[in-house]
């Protein structure tokens, strides 16, 4: 076996392996073993025909072509042994030849990541602050939901639940054919078309109307961008809501029940602040890791990066079929090619990498890692909020790629949170040490003022 280094850098390490008829020959018996049980050849039972007839049949190159399967992957890990590299992902493989077998394979190696001083980084956390304002928004929110339909006779006003018949042509196209839907109109609502809630105000039940609105020209189907349609509604009734007094009533009314408003309310600001907390949190985080990610250098190969831009094009792509369509269809709808969709894909690919890599670095130097005992626990938590999917769920949640897809989730959140944690307690330090006595907890000296030099003469 000939095996020739094309470049080696820290990264990457391109290899070019040429197999020696010797080489080649365990993976050709091999081969065979597999096609002989799956052919028929006259005069033999199946499975039963020496290699040679085999051979002579279908020809060498097909023995060839068969062992090439397995023969190019574990030829190149028992290089990687002997050379003592550890591939990162998946190499990039090329056969070259067939006879005899030579290939090309580009391996990453483990980025080299260094970190740079995480005591350096200063991010301020964001005070919560929950406003009686907020909270009188969630009461009312509360106080909306709880209210039912109820039959108004009265012209419609803006927030009403309608019943329509709706027809809208363009040109000779029927693109609207809709009955007795349900439609609450709003003054900033889009849809179907903007300014369509517009024309629904004041209208009374049984009530006709013919109007024509522009669709917009940013419309997702473009040959209707920009043209006019012509829309009849039928209005067949109104509902409006009747809002219950805010008393203690009410609130023993509301989800699990409170026994007074005093009570309702107080919840609501607690988990007000609570969601105010997390997400201060989470941009404390976040902010910390862009800053660490700024004070850091990342040496990657670009095929690591290649391979992050073709997975987010494949959840893409399924995020495009789950609409029924086609990605060749959707990238017409949006005047891209594949190329230059993938081109605008590459910076979030670079940016979810990079994270990948520098949390994935932190969580060594600081020596976190998630037990299954954890991954455990996570599952038993999601499986008891599953309710009647709990089976369903459960069996997902059974596969290794689910188990190890939590794993990574854990971690993740636990490397964000030790980050959290050391760019606050260096905020702390500094505070301490911009203020030796209150770190010794003592005060800090009063300034004397007129009144502080008259009560202390009284006290001689």
């Amino acid at each position: 076996m000939n095996v020739t280094k094309e470049s080696d850098s820290p990264t990457e390490v391109v290899l070019k392996v040429e197999l020696a008829p010797e080489d080649e020959e365990p993976f050709i018996s091999r081969s065979y073993r597999r096609i002989v049980s799956r052919i028929n050849i006259p005069g033999f039972r199946r499975g039963k025909a020496p290699r040679s007839i085999v051979e002579r049949h279908l020809g060498r190159t097909a023995l060839v072509q068969e062992a090439l399967e397995f023969m190019v992957p574990e030829t190149l890990n028992q290089i990687l042994k002997e050379e003592n590299l550890q591939a990162f992902m998946e190499p990039d493989l090329e056969v070259l030849e067939i006879e005899p077998v030579s290939f090309k394979a580009v391996v990453t190696l483990e980025p080299v990541v260094e970190l740079g001083s995480l005591h350096s980084i200063k991010v301020e956390r964001e005070p919560v602050e929950i406003t009686d304002e907020r909270v009188n928004e969630v009461i009312e929110q509360l106080r909306y939901e709880s209210a039912p339909w109820e039959p108004a006779e009265r012209p419609v006003q803006f927030g009403d639940l309608l019943s329509l018949d709706v027809t809208g042509t363009i040109g000779a196209d029927d693109v609207i054919q809709d009955e007795g839907i349900d439609f609450i109109p709003e003054l900033d609502n889009p849809l179907p078309i903007p300014g369509f809630s517009v024309y629904l105000e004041g209208m009374v039940e049984g009530q006709e109307k013919e109007f024509t609105l522009t669709v917009p020209e940013d419309h997702n189907q473009e040959q209707f961008a920009g043209r006019e349609c012509h829309l009849k509604v039928a209005l067949l009734s109104v509902k409006a809501k009747t809002l219950p007094e805010l008393d203690d009533e009410f609130a023993k009314g509301i989800r699990d029940g409170y026994e007074s408003l005093e009570a309702l309310t107080d919840y609501v600001r607690q988990q007000l602040t609570e969601a105010a907390g997390n997400a201060a949190e989470r941009r404390l985080e976040q902010e910390g890791l862009e800053e660490l990610l700024k004070i850091s250098t990342i040496q990657a190969s670009d095929l690591i990066y290649q391979r992050e831009v073709d997975r987010l094009y494949e959840e893409q792509e399924r995020a495009v079929q789950e609409r029924r369509l086609d990605m060749d269809t959707y990238l017409s709808h949006l005047g891209k090619s594949q190329e230059e969709w993938r081109k605008e894909l590459q910076p979030e690919a670079e940016r979810r990498l990079n994270n990948f890599l520098v949390l994935n670095k932190l969580a060594q130097d600081q020596g976190i890692e998630i037990g299954q005992e954890e991954v455990q626990a996570e599952i038993a938590s999601m499986l008891e909020e599953a309710g009647d999917s709990k089976d369903q769920m459960r069996r997902i949640l059974s596969s290794s790629n689910a188990q190890e897809s939590i794993r990574s989730n854990l971690l993740n959140r636990k490397v964000m949170g030790r980050l959290a944690e050391i760019i606050q307690k260096e905020d702390a330090d500094q505070a301490s040490d911009d203020n030796p006595m209150a770190e010794a907890g003592m005060e800090p000296p009063v300034e004397p003022t007129d009144e502080t030099e008259e009560s202390t003469e009284e006290s001689k």
